[in-house]
């Protein structure tokens, strides 16, 4: 583990103590409230028996989720205080799963086309390349298998929605694929209803074009992209909802490997270097 995983895994564990809302374990899911959590647009299908990996999807949510629609689920998560969630959830619910700690960008505990299904939660803002992290999908996941990004909108990664001047947000860092972030600052939601900032991860922006090349070449085609929306279209100027009526914030990618229908003239052109 690098000094950057180090760093971020302090982070998670302490984000994780806080309670914020990607740290709750989910102890009242049904097998319909799980099937809305992970596959609302209905892309899966039936999971029964499935191979599934939660990747860097600590927390206590996805991973129970599937396994109470009956797949065969596994987590990886570097930071401890995710996972112990994890195991806290599968306790509550009576369910198998495998929990493991590691790096998103080091899958070779596993072996090649291990999963049916990858289900990547919203981090791959973490690290400062795309590539390493696509590698390891493509190789653990197998030909015909799905894969689930979440990511951010890397058109609004450089605007503070902090900054809002009566007139609109300030753009305020390059468009620059790996670019770190500047302010890693976190407006957080606790349990109790209270909002404090917390120090969040070092986090990077990656382009479009370096999130749908890189899939591309690895034998990814893109079933579909979902932007996220604000719940309340009405919100007060200056709040995080009514920016994300704006911009959205938070982009969702399913897509299924199937390098037998792209050429390897198709590939090269997909190709990030």
């Amino acid at each position: 583990m690098d000094d950057l995983a180090r760093h971020n895994q302090a982070r998670w564990d302490a984000l994780a103590r806080a309670g914020v809302s990607f740290s709750r374990p989910l102890l009242d899911l049904d097998a319909d409230g799980a099937r809305r959590l992970v596959d609302p647009h209905g892309i899966l299908g039936e999971v029964r028996d499935k191979r599934v990996l939660c990747l860097a999807s600590g927390g206590g949510q996805q991973l129970v989720a599937f396994a109470l629609l009956g797949a065969r689920a596994t987590v990886l998560d570097f930071s401890a205080e995710q996972l112990a969630r994890d195991r806290e959830a599968a306790a509550h619910h009576g369910v198998t799963v495998e929990v493991v700690q590691g790096d998103m960008r080091d899958l070779s505990r596993f072996t090649d086309d291990a999963f049916d299904v990858v289900w990547h939660a919203f981090s791959i803002s973490f690290v400062p390349d795309v590539r390493p992290v696509l590698d390891e999908v493509a190789r653990v996941l197998s030909p015909g298998g799905y894969y689930r990004i979440e990511f951010a909108n890397p058109f609004v990664f450089g605007v503070d929605d902090r900054s809002w001047t009566g007139e609109g947000y300030l753009l305020r860092e390059p468009y620059v694929d790996g670019a770190e972030l500047s302010d890693t600052t976190w407006d957080v939601w606790l349990e109790d209803g209270s909002k404090r900032q917390i120090e969040g991860p070092r986090e990077f922006r990656h382009t479009m074009g370096a999130l749908v090349n890189g899939l591309v070449a690895r034998g990814f085609v893109i079933l579909g992209l979902w932007e996220s929306a604000s719940p309340n279209p009405d919100a007060e100027p200056g709040t995080f909802d009514h920016f994300m009526t704006i911009v959205p914030p938070f982009l969702t990618v399913w897509a299924v490997l199937r390098p037998d229908v792209l050429s390897s003239d198709d590939l090269a052109r997909g190709a990030v270097s």
